[in-house]
């Protein structure tokens, strides 16, 4: 395991050999972003059209849209974005950017462990889950692609675990073979072997080794201009452009990007300035240049971001926010009806907060998760995708 740089042998790549020489019709795909910390939906979509918003928060609000870098870009005539998602606003002028807001998981936990974890497994409150919503959305198909599940990140999250196989990758380059001439021993090794398990995973490995060689092998740059921002988001992003291009059956890719606990000096003096709006400026920036990249491949490919609960209406005394409950989803792509703001406003008024503090909660993130992977990736089996979830309101993201 050394010797290939990964942390398993999984058996996900050695068919994929097929797929450089030939080529079938373009998979759907689904990346999903997990936004770790608890991301100030607030700050983000900002309901400029509510006053209480501002009453709650008179050092760390956006201000309304008035033209200036500070304020908030207008959307609606009621949300805005915030100034430093400013890339992401051509998107949504589109007609390919949707944004869901006061959305999440209704299960009422502020730790993060637990939230992550009920939303990465699709079953808010439930701890003995063992499998992810993203591993139990990919199709069973008679004929599965070896190079469905990817993840850019150093471990396999939650939500790709169980029983289709997935990878974890930090970086395309890390898997490789480090012994040309010990690997040409191991694999004449598993070669001979009698046990028909260890012949096929060993043979499995080696081919995902060199399948990867292959991809590594061509050099990449990103098409139509597009530029990644420096950091581990803009990384995994450009890799996972690259393996969608390099057409080798991709169809579900996973990747993270961590800080958004803001619970100190959120924002600065300026609504441009501070934790959040450095944090987001990247973010906007690397999803721009994800959908640049693709060009006309996003007609196949879809985007969702999530994070655990959001942030509390009132800033607290450290020009930051705390754990909340409610919070924005981003969803953008092929067959999105964007150029809205989805869901149920609740209001911010004192009696329309969850437990008189936080933004309530209308729409179930399962409710977003569920279209995509139905009226998307094609799987209707939204009972086992979502063990316990019966009756998904969708929210009509993708049309009819």
């Amino acid at each position: 395991m050394a010797m290939f740089g990964v942390g398993s042998t999984p058996a996900w790549l050695s068919r994929a050999l097929y797929a450089q020489d030939t080529p079938g019709p373009r998979k759907k795909i689904l990346v999903a972003i997990f936004q770790r910390g608890a991301v100030d939906g607030l700050n983000v979509v900002v309901p400029h059209g509510e006053q209480r918003y501002y009453d709650l928060r008179p050092t760390i609000a956006v201000p309304r849209p008035d033209g200036t870098p500070d304020s908030a870009i207008d959307l609606d005539g009621f949300f805005g974005l915030h100034p430093s998602l400013k890339s992401l606003k051509p998107i949504y002028d589109s007609g390919h950017l949707a944004i869901v807001h006061a959305a999440g998981s209704p299960d009422p936990t502020r730790s993060h462990f637990d939230a992550q974890d009920y939303m990465e497994s699709g079953t808010p409150g439930r701890k003995a889950t063992p499998d992810g919503w993203l591993n139990r959305a990919l199709p069973q198909e008679p004929r599965e692609s070896p190079v469905r599940a990817v993840s850019f990140t150093a471990d396999l999250p939650r939500s790709l675990r169980g029983r289709n196989d997935a990878v974890a990758i930090a970086n395309l380059s890390d898997f490789q073979v480090r012994d040309a001439a010990g690997a040409l021993s191991f694999e004449e090794m598993y070669a001979g072997a009698i046990d028909k398990v260890l012949n096929g995973t060993g043979r499995e490995t080696f081919d995902a080794v060199k399948l990867m060689q292959s991809i590594q092998k061509q050099p990449y740059t990103p098409a139509n201009g597009a530029s990644y921002p420096g950091g581990r988001l803009g990384n995994s992003l450009r890799q996972i452009a690259q393996l969608i291009k390099a057409d080798v059956g991709l169809e579900v890719a996973f990747t993270d990007v961590a800080g958004w606990d803001t619970h100190v000096n959120e924002v600065g003096a300026k609504a441009s300035v501070g934790q959040l709006p450095n944090l987001l400026a990247n973010f906007g920036d690397t999803l721009a240049a994800f959908y640049r990249d693709l060009g006309d491949r996003m007609a196949d490919v879809i985007v969702v971001t999530m994070s655990e609960f959001g942030r509390t209406a009132r800033e607290n005394g450290n020009r930051g926010t705390d754990h909340g409950h409610a919070n924005v989803m981003f969803v953008f792509g092929g067959g999105v009806k964007g150029g809205k703001v989805y869901g149920d406003w609740p209001g911010m008024a004192e009696e329309q907060l969850y437990e008189g503090r936080d933004l309530n909660l209308t729409t179930d993130f399962r409710d977003v998760l569920g279209e995509l992977v139905a009226r998307h990736m094609g799987n209707r089996q939204l009972a086992s995708v979502f063990p316990g979830y019966a009756e998904p309101r969708f929210r009509g993201l993708l049309g009819a």
